[in-house]
């Protein structure tokens, strides 16, 4: 399109807005090796204790591609590419095998000593549709994830589509009314489709003042998106340890203040799927996991599998809880599958938590309020315990600030499940731990008192870009450096 062209266009009254094909990039990071590699089965999902798997549902994933594996055998079922000249569905970055595993792996490969510490994924019966939009080095473009999207949509009868995975984003430019990435997430999601996000990593960003905050990326600034933290299981099996990473990025998001994330999960070095010969693969060769940690014979001397962090390996083990939700209930709307997975995320009872860089010595200071943590973490068993019956809509709701007396306040739709008694009651949702303020949340809505959080912290709620129109945030060069939260 020519100069002319375009500004026709935008001079045209029909036409509200008019974005640029943005560049999006994968969520997740490279780590050191250490004793906290864990693997997804044998902190949440013992043998036997879940019924369900993921049989019959698919799950497409919209990243970097797919390689064959033995533990997604015959359960790839579609597999297309969105690159502009490059046709191939084939995964050459890394990114999108380890976040498949993660969702669906069935850990063939891996023969430990008790079926329980194989590396599995939280559904390892969900069948995948992968969509690739991302080039070898985890990068690709709006109008690619849009494209893919639309894809799913359409294949959605033919497969039983229903959860859609993003493992990537880009900085928030704009209203996500006006935002074509928010605008296909809700497009996925009003077709029946639950649509899963990474929150992005950029929780120790401070460039413009904030400790962190708003720095949630697109699309994860959607209301309709389950928005997912990373956790940090601290390399042990129980949860009473585990902490928030101090790079998961915080809400509200920038221009609209929706309070995101909606909840946290593990995504602190992840063991998941190796993708042989890929730019990870072979760009960090550390972080392939030794044989003997998933092997009780003799194996191979190639290694199956491969670490990495982020919220990228967060987000994929909320999209696999989704899977064996809907295996359970059909006939659930994305609605109920969201207000469920919040109302049963645990609860924390720390205030806060503090990481430290191993490289830089940086001590960096995580509050437990409702932009860090959202409705809590992830707990796949008391999801599926939930009978509650959920009505109305369950987009995030947003922030706002009152100058006058130095409160944020949460408002919601009318409509929306978190003003009913049967999902909101007594604070189930956000619970009193999370907010600051006199009363906890939803009974003056009151989500944070001007006495609430810590002196360093009082600035976000004053007269920074949070609340105004300032420069977008953008994501830290550096963020795949990060090693800080072992």
């Amino acid at each position: 399109m020519s100069r002319r062209d375009l500004e026709l266009l935008a001079a045209d009254p029909e036409v509200e807005y008019i974005e640029p094909d943005r560049q999006v990039q994968a969520t997740a990071f490279s780590g050191t090796e250490d004793y906290g590699w864990m693997a997804v089965t044998g902190i949440y999902l013992p043998t036997g204790s879940l019924p369900y798997d993921g049989t019959g549902i698919a799950v497409a994933v919209i990243d970097s591609g797919i390689h064959d594996r033995e533990d997604l055998k015959s359960r790839i079922v579609y597999k297309e590419s969105f690159i502009s000249g490059d046709n191939h569905p084939d995964d050459f970055n890394g990114h999108a095998v380890h976040v498949i595993g993660i969702i669906a792996g069935n850990g063939k490969k891996s023969t430990g000593d008790h079926y329980d510490y194989r590396i599995r994924g939280v559904a390892p019966g969900a069948s995948i549709v992968s969509l690739r939009v991302l080039d070898k080095y985890g990068v690709g473009t709006d109008s690619a994830v849009i494209a893919a999207i639309q894809r799913a949509i359409q294949l959605k009868g033919k497969y039983n589509i229903r959860v859609i995975n993003l493992s990537l984003g880009r900085p928030v430019y704009g209203s996500y009314k006006d935002d074509p990435l928010c605008q296909a997430v809700e497009q996925a999601w009003k077709a029946g489709i639950v649509v899963v996000v990474s929150a992005g990593n950029d929780g120790r960003n401070n460039s413009a003042g904030n400790q962190g905050y708003a720095t949630i990326t697109a699309p994860g600034n959607s209301p309709w998106a389950i928005t997912v933290g990373a956790m940090n299981t601290v390399g042990t099996l129980s949860r009473a340890d585990d902490k928030i990473t101090s790079y998961s990025s915080k809400g509200p998001t920038l221009i609209d203040h929706v309070v995101k994330p909606d909840l946290v999960a593990p995504g602190n070095r992840i063991l998941s799927l190796r993708d042989n010969g890929s730019y990870l693969d072979n760009t960090y060769p550390a972080n392939r996991v030794p044989v003997y940690v998933y092997s009780t014979g003799t194996g191979t001397s190639t290694p199956d599998y491969f670490q990495l962090s982020g919220t990228s390996m967060a987000a994929p083990m909320v999209s696999g809880a989704v899977a064996l939700l809907l295996q359970k209930n059909p006939s659930w709307t994305p609605d109920q599958v969201k207000a469920v997975l919040m109302k049963s995320a645990s609860k924390f009872g720390q205030t806060f938590s503090v990481s430290t860089d191993a490289v830089t010595g940086v001590a960096y200071t995580s509050e437990y309020d409702i932009f860090t943590i959202g409705a809590g973490y992830l707990d796949v068993q008391g999801a599926l315990a939930c009978t509650d019956v959920v009505n109305g809509t369950a987009q995030s709701p947003t922030a706002t600030y009152d100058t006058a007396t130095g409160n944020v306040y949460v408002l919601s739709d009318p409509s929306a499940v978190w003003d009913t008694n049967v999902v909101w009651g007594s604070n189930v949702v956000w619970g009193s731990n999370v907010v600051w303020g006199s009363n906890v949340v939803w009974g003056s809505n009151v989500v944070w008192g001007s006495g609430g959080a810590s002196d360093g912290f009082s600035a976000i709620w004053g007269t920074t870009s949070i609340w105004g129109l300032g420069a977008p945030i953008t994501s830290d060069a550096d963020a795949i450096t990060i090693d800080g939260d072992n």
